[in-house]
């Protein structure tokens, strides 16, 4: 049982240190994007569009990581195939 548990944690790890990446990432982007919505609510539309592109920038980077780093760490966990080769 404990080769069993040795052998999952390498992908524990790496799903644990990406989806925490990838958390990270999305927070920073809402938090950006909430504040450039005040910023142009407070009559500054130039910094507000250049903080909304920075939020949109962390908010893709986050879907980035999930989609190519997280998804397979975890279906790999799982012992599922990935979607795109089936």
């Amino acid at each position: 049982m404990t080769t069993a548990v040795l052998e999952l944690f390498p992908a524990l790890l790496e799903l644990s240190a990406f989806g925490l990446g990838a958390l990270g990432l999305s927070l920073a982007g809402a938090y950006v994007e909430r504040f450039a919505l005040a910023t142009v609510q407070h009559g500054q539309p130039l910094l507000g569009l250049w903080a909304a592109a920075m939020g949109a920038v962390a908010l893709f980077f986050a879907y980035s990581l999930t989609v190519d780093r997280v998804l397979p760490a975890l279906l790999e966990l799982t012992g599922r195939a990935s979607p795109a080769t089936e």
